[in-house]
């Protein structure tokens, strides 16, 4: 009977090798991993996607920490401390964290560092961001369909690169169904303040807009849609809940796909320095599901042209598309670079709105 039970012990235990997370003989249960926020959990955007990502991991058994609403000016004893702690991965997803980042790696050299949306690497670090631009262009296209006053708005966070490029696939996604249209730009210069985002809201929507589309964090710009009977497109994250009544879509982010994959090689460790940038065919990047007034033959146009994006017979930065001031951006048949999409610099035609002067 002693031997039977020996015999049935060692049995569970190879059933449980194979059926749990243990990857190449290391556990992924066995890993920590920390994460650096720039807002709060419950923003409803930006970290609140990043959130649901940790989520994910803890639901794989790994052991997660975050501290969130960390300033610039904190964040390299935000992540020190967690380097302190013997942390596995320290995740760090915003981009003002980049050189703090890279310095406190210096200094736990064996501690794996992956920075979001930055454009440093050291041994240690890797960065990753997705192609939400792709996901942005489809919600461009509902909103080119959706407006009857040929006025669209969107709330701009800060005019960097990355909120460019998102302005730009937008408006190209509009355009590309709608050419009459235009999209009014104004600035918050904030990633998380729903009262200068409400009052943008309101602003576009006094300058005509009938749709107001967002670059920010919070939903406090679909509630003010809502409010006046407009439509909104959300950020991050599915914010129908905040305004079901005015949200037609959202570009969202799943970040628990990426994470898992960081976790894992981590894990079994094969994990090297890196830049990804992963799009809408990875899962990482998508469009939310349709409000109900978004008629049945626009969703099926969108999720048509979805599959073309992720087949690779569609691409956002392809020409011809001019420049805003109506000079040639790219030529028929040319398209952008990732280098050159990464760093864009100018608004396309269509945008009304003007970006900082450049330093001579």
């Amino acid at each position: 009977m002693k031997v039977f039970r020996l015999h049935l012990l060692l049995i569970v235990a190879i059933m449980l090798a194979f059926t749990g997370t243990t990857v190449f003989g290391k556990d992924v249960k066995d890993l920590k991993a920390a994460f650096v926020y720039v807002g709060p959990i419950g923003d409803g955007g930006w970290t609140y996607s990043h959130d649901l990502g940790r989520k994910h991991l803890e639901k794989m058994g790994v052991t997660t920490s975050y501290v969130e609403t960390v300033p610039e000016t904190d964040s390299i004893r935000v992540i020190r401390n967690f380097a302190r702690e013997n942390y596995d991965i320290i995740f760090t997803t915003s981009f003002g964290y980049m050189d703090t980042t890279l310095k406190v790696a210096s200094e736990f050299p064996k501690t794996v560092f992956m920075h979001c949306s930055g454009f440093k690497t050291a041994e240690n670090v890797g960065t990753y961001f997705g192609r939400i631009y792709q996901a942005k262009f489809l919600t461009g296209i509902v909103a080119g369909y959706m407006t009857k006053s040929n006025v669209i708005g969107v709330i701009g966070s800060h005019p960097i690169p990355e909120i460019i490029r998102h302005i730009n696939a937008f408006t190209l996604g509009v355009r590309s169904v709608n050419p009459d249209a235009k999209v009014k730009v104004i600035w918050v210069n904030a990633w998380f303040d729903p009262s200068k985002e409400g009052a943008a809201a309101d602003s576009l929507m006094d300058d005509g807009a009938d749709i107001v589309s967002i670059t920010t964090d919070s939903a406090a710009a679909l509630k003010a849609a809502e409010k006046r009977g407009k439509y909104a497109i959300g950020n991050d994250s599915d914010m129908k809940p905040y305004a079901p009544s005015a949200h037609l879509t959202s570009a969202v982010w799943n970040w628990g796909v990426y994470y898992e994959h960081i976790a894992k090689q981590v894990a079994e460790g094969t994990w090297k320095t890196n830049k990804d940038w992963w799009g809408i065919k990875s899962g990482v990047a998508d469009i939310s599901s349709f409000g109900d007034m978004v008629p049945a033959d626009i969703r099926d146009k969108v999720n048509k042209k979805k599959e073309e994006i992720i087949a690779g017979k569609s691409f956002v930065f392809q020409g011809p598309f001019n420049k805003q001031d109506g000079s040639s951006a790219v030529k028929e048949g040319e398209k952008l670079t990732d280098e050159q999409i990464w760093g864009i610099d100018y608004f396309v035609e269509g945008v009304a709105g003007s970006l900082p002067k450049k330093n001579n």
